[in-house]
């Protein structure tokens, strides 16, 4: 049996600002980095004209101001997501602990939500096609999200499941303890699938390949809608698959649902994450069946 691979010793802060003793983290930086990373590929798609059937359909100005809707669409709809999906009775009962965004805590799924009000009330603001500047967040958001399950992996959260496959990682504190079925009798430790990598690798690194890809070879960006589509279908069908690996939260599991399914099909199940997910995948697919029958403009 496999013994797992002791967890790196990293840090989850970079370095400290000495006069304000304020901590510098992993994981806000991979926010800034990720933010970044995608301004830099819109930008780049908008000046190359060859990609676009007319024209793009924003200006630089705009992505400018339209970043920092974006920013505030993140952090509040990230927040409050986490907030209401995974851990309301705590935050409910300590209200200022909303504010603490960097001490972790942030929901893709209310991320995102947050991100597509944000564009939504930019572009009827402005008159933007919402269809063509959505697939410029769909091709711009996977580097990022990619960077934030590092992350992840930094802070040793979001842990996977008991496993004793080779590559799997005895994360430090309650996610070193005991495991049923998968302990190593010396240590009382036990290795956990490092499910954050692999959600960097799907959602990050491979959905980024794939829908730039997309984008520059393959001309998606002149049907509005496709990307936007292929976004949602890929990282719903990613996350979905990573869940059977990730370890559920802690307030969902009992001894009766070790799993922590908040559906239960008998032995099955969906966890929150496959249940906030599914809807992705079934807009995803309807939103590129409707972007080939509306055709090119």
């Amino acid at each position: 049996m496999s013994t797992g691979i002791p967890f790196p010793n990293i840090s989850p802060e970079i370095f400290t600002i000495p006069w304000i003793d304020f901590p510098i983290r992993w994981y806000a930086v991979s926010y800034i980095v990720g933010i970044a990373i995608g301004w830099w590929i819109i930008a780049r798609a908008l000046k190359t004209v060859s990609l676009w059937l007319k024209e793009p359909p924003m200006t630089a100005e705009q992505l400018e101001q339209m970043s920092t809707w974006i920013v505030i669409g993140i952090i509040a709809g990230g927040r409050l997501g986490f907030v209401l999906f995974y851990q309301p009775e705590f935050y409910l009962a300590n209200p200022v602990e909303i504010l603490k965004v960097y001490n972790g805590g942030m929901s893709f799924h209310g991320g995102f939500l947050g991100v597509c009000a944000a564009v939504w009330l930019f572009t009827r603001k402005h008159g933007l096609a919402t269809a063509s500047v959505a697939d410029l967040l769909a091709i711009a958001a996977p580097p990022g999200l990619g960077l934030v399950r590092i992350a992840n992996f930094i802070n040793a959260e979001l842990w996977g499941r008991p496993t004793d496959v080779p590559w799997g990682v005895i994360f430090p504190g309650v996610a070193a303890q005991d495991c049923p079925g998968f302990a190593i009798p010396l240590s009382g430790t036990c290795a956990r699938h490092p499910s954050q990598l692999y959600e960097a690798a799907l959602e990050g690194a491979i959905l980024a390949a794939v829908l730039l890809h997309l984008a520059w070879r393959s001309g998606w960006l002149k049907r509005p809608g496709m990307l936007t589509g292929a976004f949602f279908l890929g990282y719903g069908l990613s996350r979905m698959f990573v869940e059977l690996f990730r370890q559920a939260d802690a307030q969902y599991i009992t001894p009766d649902n070790p799993l922590g399914h908040v559906i239960r099909l008998g032995e099955a199940g969906l966890s929150m994450g496959q249940l906030l997910s599914l809807p992705m995948v079934l807009i995803g697919i309807a939103t590129i069946l409707w972007a080939r029958r509306r055709g090119a403009p």
